[in-house]
């Protein structure tokens, strides 16, 4: 995997060029040193007819030519320079010393740097035969800064430890192995952490993970960790929270076959962007207090497995009628979000699997987002979303919608009716806050079965990218 770039700002030796040159426009050619029957060659291939890319090669250059896709929307011009970084990678990883050149003014460079480094990830541990890759990239790029080059290694390195994390089958990522990974991490990147065992979150009367875990053999464990910088520009933190279900076989109400059941390893990716996300911002050092909270167990039918009908009451004195033990993540979300209180956050953020349904709405090319925070929290996300295209569409919370999870013998039920189950499940959410929220599902993007340019198959780290974007973007409007 692409963890480092090698950053220089002009060519030391341009007489032998080995890797990718990214160009925006026709003009740019004239920084590099070909001959003009060269130059000739590639402006007819890639200006003149049009190719998306050009494949140079003579006694001195190796070189895959690639140009700006255009577009009237920034969003896709910065998601066909990633996509294009994604195609230079096949090209860059059979060089010995990969190089990068871009002498292009107003070019998206560092979505194209991005693209190829996100499409580098490569998940072998349990190959008994291991690929060899480049771990590092040369950039030779005036327009380039350190400082983007550093933000850059930072949120792809931190989409790659959540990647792992969704990638790790639950025979070794236990809720107890979940809580050993974020503490390594912690002492890693930089930020405190604390892990509460089975004890702990009973006399804290944390219904929901327990009612979920008591199916398990393996305990659950809930997991804090801390960003607290010496001087922080918010009085009140912000919090992060993840749904941490590594292993989801529906409990007692089994999910119906098989094949739904093979990905279920990724029912954690809300916990994995979370964890990911903290390892960013710590080792950016933003300025910011930033807490992050993950509830972690199994869902098993085993001995003890909550049962459909069963009623559990949380510490804010709300009962829940379970109606499907398959609807368990936003049982441990609700504990969460409650245990979030006591830091009087000034946002709270979860970030979750939660829903079939949020997938069949808007496919795997967005998350949904909805909540009770003003319109300011929600378009900065949105837009950070917009410039990572990791993109949200928002969902109402109409009252309406309260009437679904209605109980005859408890407060309400854990599942709503037969449509608008996204917009359900964070209804039910909303039972356990009281202060500015937002809710993620990202059950579309977290995973996939294939391969789709610079998204591996696998865990996505869908999540990573916007939440740092999005948090640094809100340590610049506060300073």
């Amino acid at each position: 995997m692409l963890t480092a770039i090698r950053l220089k700002k002009s060519l030391e030796n341009s007489s032998s060029l080995q890797g990718i040159i990214y160009l925006s426009k026709e003009e740019d050619l004239e920084a590099y040193p070909f001959e003009e029957k060269e130059k000739a060659f590639i402006k007819d291939r890639l200006f003149i007819k049009n190719k998306e890319q050009v494949t140079f090669a003579n006694g001195t250059h190796q070189l895959l030519l690639l140009k700006q896709k255009e577009s009237s929307s920034d969003t896709y011009r910065a998601e066909y320079a990633r996509k294009a970084g994604a195609k230079a990678w096949g090209f860059l990883k059979e060089l010995g010393n990969p190089s990068i050149y871009g002498f292009g003014k107003g070019t998206h460079l560092v979505a194209f740097i991005e693209g190829c480094m996100l499409a580098s990830y490569s998940f072998q541990k349990y190959k008994s035969e291991k690929k060899s890759f480049p771990s590092s990239i040369e950039v030779i790029a005036e327009s380039l800064s350190q400082e983007e080059s550093d933000y850059l290694q930072l949120s792809v390195n931190a989409t790659f430890i959540a990647r792992t994390l969704v990638n790790e089958p639950a025979i070794y990522l236990t809720a107890p192995q979940l809580a050993e990974e974020i503490e390594a991490l912690g002492k890693e990147y930089g930020f405190e952490t604390e892990s509460y065992d089975e004890a702990r979150i009973a006399s804290l009367k944390m219904s929901g993970l327990l009612a979920v875990n008591a199916g398990s053999e393996l305990p659950p464990t809930f997991n804090i960790m801390c960003h607290r910088p010496e001087k922080p520009i918010n009085s009140k933190p912000i919090v992060l929270v993840g749904k941490g279900v590594v292993y989801d076989t529906g409990g007692l109400s089994l999910k119906p076959t098989a094949n739904s059941m093979d990905l279920m390893k990724s029912d954690m990716a809300g916990a994995a962007t979370v964890v990911g996300t903290m390892c960013a911002i710590a080792k950016l050092k933003l300025p910011i207090e930033v807490i992050g909270l993950i509830p972690a167990t199994d869902n098993r039918p085993g001995y003890n497995a909550v049962t459909p009908g069963d009623v559990i009451e949380y510490p804010n004195g709300k009962t829940v009628e379970i109606l499907n033990t398959d609807a368990e993540g936003r049982l441990i979300l609700a504990d969460a979000l409650i245990f979030a209180k006591k830091y009087q956050p000034e946002l709270v953020i979860d970030v979750a699997t939660l829903t079939g349904s949020a997938m069949a709405a808007i496919g795997k090319e967005g998350a949904v987002m909805m909540g009770t925070a003003s319109q300011e929290w929600k378009s900065q996300l949105q837009a950070a979303g917009e410039s990572t295209c990791e993109r949200l569409v928002e969902f109402p919370i109409w009252e309406e919608y309260d009437e679904q999870l209605k109980s005859n013998i408890a407060d309400i039920t854990n599942l709503g009716g037969p449509t608008g189950g996204a917009i359900t499940a964070g209804k039910f959410l909303q039972h356990f806050i009281d202060f500015e929220w937002i809710h993620l599902d990202i059950a579309g993007p977290a995973y996939s079965k294939s391969t789709e340019s610079y998204k591996p198959a696998g865990g996505s780290g869908f999540g990573v990218r916007l939440l740092t974007r999005f948090l640094s973007n809100y340590t610049n409007s506060t300073k």
